[in-house]
């Protein structure tokens, strides 16, 4: 951590980054042309402009880069999600939405944030350039920003983990011995579980255009829909399912797949976060289904569907719904309000706590009253039959003190640009999370993002990275030390 921090290297590679996501923008100007739309000449003018910057970032910094410092990782990392948000929301300022500029950085860190959250009304009728490239902003958010970065370093003699590990989607071991394989293998996964999502909603009734949109915002739980009512728009239990299928399969660990697929004995037993998931999944939905059954008064299938939908949902900060469950009760409030804090499986494409750390710190609350009635007694936290470092348990216990803190911060400063609490509290704790929509009628699953202050859309921008690059890889920059030689 000495000597002055040379930006040169740190540069050189979000400009390769701005070159990927300029590329992408010429994808949705196709799908406006091939209709007709006018929109496809925003995209166009979206991707000179951010090719135009990153050609001249790249040649700029251009040289050789012999090693990349842990000061120019973080730096790197919060500059990269910062300006590409800021270059991502080019094609919504020049689109025939005329969005604003905070509306549209918010959506797009929305979108490379996974988040899913939006201040877009009229999605019915927005041109289809618009709806693929907040799909695609979701999908290069998801992973595909970070693990191009991982295939980015090593071609520029840079090694890569270290950038992925302060991504938020990266304490699963990797399984490969390079750091390329690694990357390769993540990429392949997560195309392979795409392709299969807009088959699976292809078969249950969407269009092509729509199953290929929402299968990217359900592989990178990101939630983006292309309709103002999002699932509900198809008033079908089959998408439903589909989609439901789709967000637990992206909140599973990507590393996971291809060691299964590698090894049986990975299939045999899975993996104990995966379990303690699909454990938490399954209570939550039943209870859900029961209080709307029972209480609410809805059909069981409807219940049943719509509980398994919108609670799979908000646990995986996927961002998808299908009905105001904000209408259902104080106990569905109170419910889904905390299923905002936790999360899926680290090594997903998930936000939040996740599952891993919940069961690290129930691991060590039992520890600490075992060692209260026997002050002697030597414990050892294991996890998957591995003994946990203890840095792993303090790391846990200060990330989780450090979520809870900016979340309880970024509230109260949202409460005191005059929003209800309700409001407040769960527009925090979902943009925190990445997990959509809030709770109420102002952003809850039947409002938008829209009716907030400027103010306050920028407050869930802040909330949005911190949550998303992991609270410490931004609140490290924050350091005076950090800066200092």
């Amino acid at each position: 951590m000495h000597g002055r921090i040379t930006f040169r290297p740190v540069f050189h590679i979000i400009g390769v980054l701005l070159t990927v996501l300029g590329l992408g923008m010429l994808i949705p100007a196709l799908a406006d042309a091939a209709v007709g739309n006018p929109d496809w000449t925003a995209f166009v003018g979206a991707s000179a402009a951010t090719l135009a910057v990153s050609g001249g970032m790249y040649l700029g910094t251009a040289g050789e880069i012999e090693t990349i410092s842990v000061r120019q990782t973080f730096l790197l990392t919060v500059l990269a999600w910062v300006i590409l948000a800021t270059f991502g929301a080019l094609p919504f300022l020049f689109s025939s939405l005329k969005m604003d500029f905070t509306d549209a950085y918010y959506e797009a860190m929305s979108g490379l944030t996974t988040t899913g959250g939006t201040v877009i009304v009229g999605l019915d009728y927005a041109p289809p350039g618009i709806l693929l490239w907040r799909s695609l902003l979701s999908w290069l958010g998801g992973v595909g920003i970070i693990v191009m970065a991982i295939a980015v370093l090593p071609i520029l003699r840079v090694g890569g983990m270290q950038l992925f590990r302060t991504e938020s989607s990266d304490k699963s071991d990797k399984p490969f011995a390079t750091v390329a394989d690694t990357a390769g293998g993540i990429i392949m996964t997560y195309l392979i579980l795409t392709i299969l999502s807009a088959v699976l909603f292809r078969v249950a009734g969407m269009n092509w255009f729509d199953a290929v949109c929402h299968a990217m915002a359900s592989i990178s739980t990101g939630g983006f829909s292309t309709k103002d009512s999002s699932l509900g728009f198809f008033d079908s239990h089959a998408v439903l399912w589909a989609a439901t299928a789709s967000i637990v399969a992206g909140a599973m660990p990507l590393t996971w797949y291809i060691r299964m697929l590698r090894n049986t004995r990975g299939f045999a037993r899975l993996d104990r976060q995966v379990s303690a998931m699909l454990k938490i999944l399954g209570v939550s939905i039943a209870a859900m289904t029961l209080w709307a059954w029972l209480k609410v008064g809805l059909p069981f299938w409807d219940a049943l569907s719509h509980s398994a939908l919108n609670v799979s949902s908000v646990i995986t900060t996927s961002g998808f719904v299908s009905t105001d469950y904000s209408a259902w009760g104080s106990f569905a409030i109170v419910a889904f309000f905390f299923f905002f804090f936790i999360g899926g499986c680290t090594g997903s494409t998930t936000g939040s706590i996740k599952i891993f750390r919940w069961q690290v710190l129930a691991q060590s609350m039992r520890n600490q009253m075992l060692r209260m009635l026997k002050p002697r007694r030597v414990l050892v936290s294991l996890y998957n039959d591995k003994p946990l470092d203890p840095d792993v348990v303090d790391s846990v216990i200060n990330f989780a003190f450090a979520y809870m803190a900016s979340f309880g911060i970024l509230a109260l400063a949202m409460a005191a640009l005059d929003v209800d609490f309700l409001s407040a509290a769960s527009a925090v704790a979902a943009a925190l999370g990445g997990a959509g929509a809030g709770l109420g009628p102002v952003v809850g699953p039947s409002g938008t993002f829209a009716p907030l202050p400027d103010a306050g859309k920028w407050l869930l921008c802040l909330a949005m990275l911190l949550g998303r690059l992991e609270v410490f890889t931004v609140l490290v920059l924050l350091i005076p030390s950090f800066w200092k030689d």
